[in-house]
């Protein structure tokens, strides 16, 4: 024991990583390893909620998956990084805690209701999709996670864990902690299109692109859509490449695209070059990195192992636990 209290999360595998994930998860992950007992799961059950029909590309997502964790800075020393399907206890825990869920919390979840409309071109009357709360809760409760780092949106999320560890508690008497959301505040960044940064929408930078990638992406970035000419003046606020400037530039250069913008005294093709030579330079420490642990399958291969024995010691104990307080 670190005496540091436990946090979980994790990730499902649908695809590359960009900045959106960067920024909105695993740059609060990075802070957070020095001042917690860290254990960070690759999701790939949960990515089978939604893409169940295709399974085929799911390997080599979780191998790109933990090459950009630890390019991005989360390292196999401060956090044990593993991935949930290589530990069955998660799966032994998820039937024994789907026996005592009431089916009326898995149905009320906002998340279940906004997916089924969001994914209408998915069949998700599946139970696993209703049930994959049930499966998320045994993944936290499993290591007893103090705490789970989340939006704000993704509260009830947590609030659903408390429920039904709380429930199982009340049964067989006091296993589990109730795990607390620890909130997080992330950035603004939206897409080349302004809307949410997801592979869904073809709109994303990924952490595994190439410069020149980045730089044809970002030519590409819709700016104040008021600003019809270079000597229209311009409203950074309601434009995107000022966003990543805010995020990627040093203070005197925003202070500056904020006032030429506004007074006309530089247009749009300019200021997305200016922020695209920032973002790239910000982003050569991961691309190094990157480059050095595709190199590396041999020790990519180790930071798995290690990672999952160790996720699996402490699961395993639990399981011990719960199976002799369930007497079964």
């Amino acid at each position: 024991m670190t005496g540091k209290k436990r946090i979980l999360s994790g990730m499902r595998p649908t695809g590359p990583l960009h900045l959106g994930n960067l920024h909105g998860a695993l740059a609060n992950w990075i802070k957070q390893q020095d001042n917690y007992d860290c254990f960070f799961f690759i999701a790939d059950w949960h990515a089978l909620t939604s893409d169940y029909e295709d399974t085929g590309s799911i390997p080599d997502n979780i191998r790109d998956m933990m090459v950009d964790w630890l390019s991005t800075g989360l390292s196999p020393e401060k956090s044990t990084l593993f991935v949930q399907s290589q530990v069955k206890e998660h799966a032994e825990l998820f039937l024994l805690l789907s026996m005592i869920t009431p089916v009326p919390w898995l149905e009320r979840n906002p998340t279940y209701k906004d997916q089924i409309l969001q994914l209408s071109n998915k069949d998700l009357s599946t139970f696993g999709f209703l049930g994959y709360p049930v499966l998320q809760a045994s993944d936290i409760i499993i290591y007893k996670a103090d705490c789970v780092p989340v939006g704000i949106d993704q509260v009830p999320h947590v609030e659903i864990t408390r429920e039904i560890a709380r429930r199982f508690n009340n049964f067989y008497g006091e296993v589990f902690p109730e795990p607390k959301a620890l909130l997080t505040k992330t950035p603004k960044i939206l897409g080349l299109d302004r809307r949410k940064m997801s592979k869904s929408y073809n709109n994303a930078i990924y952490l595994s692109d190439n410069n020149e990638t980045i730089a044809s992406k970002t030519a590409k970035m819709i700016t104040d859509p008021q600003r019809a000419k270079k000597s229209d003046p311009g409203n950074p606020e309601i434009c995107n490449v000022f966003d990543f400037h805010k995020m990627y530039s040093n203070i005197d250069t925003i202070s500056e695209v904020n006032e030429n913008c506004r007074k006309a005294k530089i247009g749009c093709v300019e200021c997305k070059k200016n922020m695209t030579v920032n973002l790239i330079k910000a982003l050569e420490p991961i691309c190094e990195k990157r480059a050095y642990y595709v190199s590396k399958p041999d020790l990519v291969d180790d930071i798995f192992k290690t990672g999952t024995n160790k996720a699996r010691s402490v699961a395993q104990k639990t399981m011990e636990e719960v199976r002799s307080v369930v007497r079964i």
